[in-house]
């Protein structure tokens, strides 16, 4: 099993940025893509970002080139770098993590976090 704990949420101005951090633990050693993903109130959970174990990223055209997902497996964790932050960013954000092989689909990941609200004001 795997556990998931995201951090760095909170309420930011338009234009401003956040960094969400994601802490795995537990058997991580079979954890190969990890991801990004957001759900607003009445909408679908869909992706933000993901990244393999090795290889490219790979990001949702809303967040192309103010977004930023990387990786640290010595630690473990995963981030998310969020600039000029929009009122549409606004959901909770989730991390997951996906044993084996790499997908894009939220069914393709095994492990999610609870999620950590993101909140941008106009």
């Amino acid at each position: 099993q795997v556990q998931l704990v995201e951090s760095g949420g909170g309420l930011v101005q338009a234009g401003g940025s956040l960094r969400l951090s994601c802490a795995a633990s537990g058997d991580t050693i079979c954890i190969s893509a990890m991801g990004w993903y957001r759900q607003a109130p009445g909408k679908e959970r869909e992706l933000v970002a993901a990244i393999p174990s090795g290889g490219s990223t790979n990001y949702a055209d809303s967040v192309k080139g103010r977004f930023t997902i990387s990786r640290d497996n010595d630690k473990n964790t995963l981030y998310l770098q969020m600039n000029s932050l929009k009122p549409e960013d606004t959901a909770v954000y989730y991390c997951a993590a996906r044993r084996y092989g790499w997908g894009l689909r939220a069914a393709d990941y095994d492990y999610w976090g609870q999620g950590t609200q993101v909140t941008v004001s106009s």
